[in-house]
């Protein structure tokens, strides 16, 4: 593993919805008539800072609408949730309120972080409001299709409602949690690896630390770990091959640290190839669905043609494969990096 910061310069702007994608979209189950948009939770009057735990700002604020608005919006929240959780069965809202609107202008989407609770025992669920991004879309559809995760979400024309993924931060996992005596490091390190090499097959960027979640699960003999992605906003945009390896950004360091203690060149090849294996199954039990992806994302502009060019160059020299030199957009180095998948775990 190596390390060598990477830096992104210039903030990505927001691609629409586009009727294909839309169509693709209701095809699949992922659009909704939703009785809140995210433009309705824009129109407050002010807002307030949200400290964090140590006092220290952290980026969220909390709105103030109006007292004529308050309950529209909140049943309305609760209505959304129903649809994201239980294909509209408002049963499950019966006993649920929302707890707390918090607005984010930090990143991209300037999500809205939404707390529903259940008045019966004070447990507690997130839920986002985002303004749709094509590409954090495509990057959502491509996590449900080649990862071991699945991903709900619904699209409302410029809406994006996300379901909360629940995990320790990655920079927080490294800081706390990565040195835990009853914690075994090789298996850290092998997850660490396996999501390196699903980032740069998907084309997914900007997996910083505070972009995944560790989630972790004990077994009856050991605990295992899952790295999970939580931001898909620099997804096939950039063109440097370095923003779609996570093993690239300082913020990972104790990760790829970790690696280099842990693990040997035959190893590390290893848990590359089980990867691979990973997501050769995936394509195979969802190859329609991953066609249909490609046929509409092929027709879009979701990048520069300059970082087309240099990505494709760059996968070349990586992969000392020249094919890539003739892909024509992003989706189509995806489609090579699987296709050379398939012809790798197949030797």
């Amino acid at each position: 593993m190596e390390l060598n910061d990477v830096k992104i310069v210039l903030k990505k702007p927001i691609f629409p919805v586009s009727a294909p994608l839309q169509k693709y979209l209701r095809a699949y189950q992922r659009d909704a008539k939703l009785p809140v948009t995210y433009n309705d939770l824009l129109q407050f009057n002010e807002s307030f800072p949200i400290m964090d735990k140590n006092g220290k700002d952290s980026l969220w604020e909390g709105p103030i609408y109006p007292n004529d608005r308050i309950e529209d919006i909140h049943n309305g929240l609760k209505v959304i949730y129903a649809n994201l959780k239980a294909s509209g069965n408002l049963r499950i809202v019966q006993h649920k309120y929302i707890d707390k609107i918090e607005y984010c202008t930090f990143g991209n989407t300037h999500p809205f972080r939404i707390r529903i609770v259940n008045r019966l025992n004070d447990v507690y669920d997130y839920f986002y409001v985002k303004r749709a991004d094509a590409s954090r879309i495509y990057g959502l559809e491509l996590e449900e299709i080649l990862s071991p995760n699945q991903v709900n979400y619904l699209v409302d024309r410029e809406t994006l409602i996300e379901e909360h993924i629940a995990g320790i931060p990655g920079d927080v996992f490294s800081k706390s949690y990565l040195h835990k005596p009853e914690y075994n490091p090789t298996r850290i390190a092998k997850e660490f690896v396996k999501f390196n090499e699903r980032c740069l097959v998907m084309l997914l960027g900007d997996m910083r630390s505070y972009n995944f979640v560790m989630q972790i699960t004990p077994d009856f003999d050991d605990i295992q770990f899952r790295i999970r992605a939580i931001d898909f906003d620099q997804q096939f945009y950039e063109g440097n091959i370095k923003v779609y390896q996570p093993q690239f950004f300082k913020e990972n360091f104790p990760y790829v640290k970790l690696g280099m203690e842990q693990l040997t060149d035959k190893t590390y090849l290893q848990y590359q190839q089980e990867e691979k294996s990973s997501i050769l199954h995936c394509v195979r039990s969802e190859r329609h669905r991953l066609a249909d992806l490609r046929d509409v994302s092929n027709t879009e502009v979701l990048t520069s043609q300059e970082n087309i060019i240099q990505l494709k160059e760059g996968m070349a020299a990586h992969f000392d494969d020249t094919n890539y030199l003739a892909c024509k957009t992003m989706t189509d180095v995806i489609e090579l990096n699987i296709k050379n998948i398939i012809r790798q775990v197949k030797l």
